[in-house]
């Protein structure tokens, strides 16, 4: 073994990574952007839940109950609702997870030592949540109801303690807490993100390797009619892994669709554009297979645990939540869990399905700037 030859190889690799700038680039910068990023997403506990009241009794003992609630780490008062049916209206959408609703008669039976109910909506979607929700609505209901209590029994000065107020809380959506209710419908959207972007992120570095590039570049097709053609006939496949990925989650898991199908599939039509045009535009950009999986990887990783899929946002800082907002995968995953899981129609959808069609329109354009009807 010559020692010599060793070191000519080396100093042969080493002008080869200098040359290849990208692939060095991605390394040196992927295992940054993940210890940052997931350092703050990676987070199991819930707190600062957004949550809405509807305050019928508005007294002094009902003020004091929600501001039991504020003091605590795990509830965030954002809004107040006038009616039940606006509770339920922005738990549909999404803008809150749990619902504290105050009786009329609150204030009363409080002070005539009799029960009174507190009931609490709680979105059961993501079971994470919900048990947090669930049980420290439980602690903070059962202190407020004991301090009353031992107030009323050393003004008498004698006596039993009684709870008077009995907290019901009600989940709404998965009341069995049944993990697989949350995470295969955002399996399903996953695994079509993955696919789509793969399917589409070698097909240009694949001519340009072959050579077959070079066929197409002598012909008058422009570049947005060769990306179109490129991309109709991964839209079929890609309809076809989503049927497949849907009826295992129907009928092998059990997770019923509450909401409609043709709905979801015109929905998911609108998320496989935008993920087949991401690969797209990394096949614009990679000289090489090598280049465009590791920029594949680069884009699948974050979106795993940004997106929401394992994760839930509200336990991550507001810094990581704005990124999430720039993965496509975030929105799609809020549109299957809600027609999947809470039946949502498409006016409630209608922001997340716009923020999808622009990000297709967006990339798609991108892609046909970059790419350029030439040799490189």
């Amino acid at each position: 073994m010559s020692f010599r030859r060793i070191l000519s190889i080396i100093k042969k690799e080493f002008i080869q990574i200098k040359r290849d700038r990208p692939s060095l680039g991605i390394a040196i910068m992927m295992p940054l952007m993940m210890m940052f990023l997931f350092g703050y997403a990676v987070k199991v506990e819930v707190d600062h839940v957004p949550t809405v009241v509807w305050d019928e009794s508005q007294t002094l003992q009902s003020r004091e109950l929600i501001q039991a609630f504020k003091n605590s780490d795990y509830f965030d008062v954002v809004t107040y609702a006038s009616s039940r049916g606006e509770m339920q209206d922005l738990m549909d959408r999404g803008e809150v997870k749990a619902a504290l609703h105050i009786p009329p008669n609150f204030s009363r039976n409080i002070l005539k030592g009799e029960p009174v109910e507190t009931e609490m909506l709680i979105d059961g979607s993501d079971p994470t949540v919900a048990r947090t929700v669930f049980s420290s609505g439980v602690i903070i209901a059962e202190n407020f109801s004991r301090n009353i209590s031992l107030k009323a029994m050393l003004k008498r000065g004698s006596g039993t303690i009684t709870l008077p107020v009995e907290f019901k809380p009600r989940v709404e959506y998965n009341p069995s807490f049944k993990t697989e209710i949350f995470t295969i419908p955002g399996l399903i959207g996953l695994v079509m993100q993955n696919i789509t972007v793969m399917l589409t992120a070698f097909a240009l570095v694949r001519e340009r390797e072959r050579g077959t590039i070079e066929q197409l570049i002598v012909t008058p097709i422009k570049p947005a009619e060769l990306i179109v053609g490129k991309l109709i006939p991964y839209i079929f496949i890609a309809l076809i892994d989503f049927t497949l990925s849907l009826s295992i989650g129907m009928f092998w898991f059990h997770v019923p669709v509450k909401g409609s199908l043709a709905l979801l599939f015109m929905l998911a039509l609108d998320f496989i554009i935008v993920a087949l045009s991401i690969g797209i535009l990394i096949s614009t950009v990679a000289r090489t297979q090598l280049q465009a999986m590791q920029m594949t990887v680069l884009f699948i990783m974050p979106s795993i645990i940004l997106s929401g899929f394992i994760f839930p946002l509200d336990a991550m800082p507001l810094a990581v939540r704005l990124i999430s907002c720039a993965i496509p995968l975030t929105y799609f995953l809020r549109i299957i869990r809600g027609i999947a899981v809470k039946g949502v129609s498409f006016d409630i959808l209608f922001s997340d399905a716009m923020a999808l069609a622009f990000f297709g329109l967006a990339l798609f354009v991108l892609a046909v700037v970059r790419f350029r009807k030439k040799l490189e």
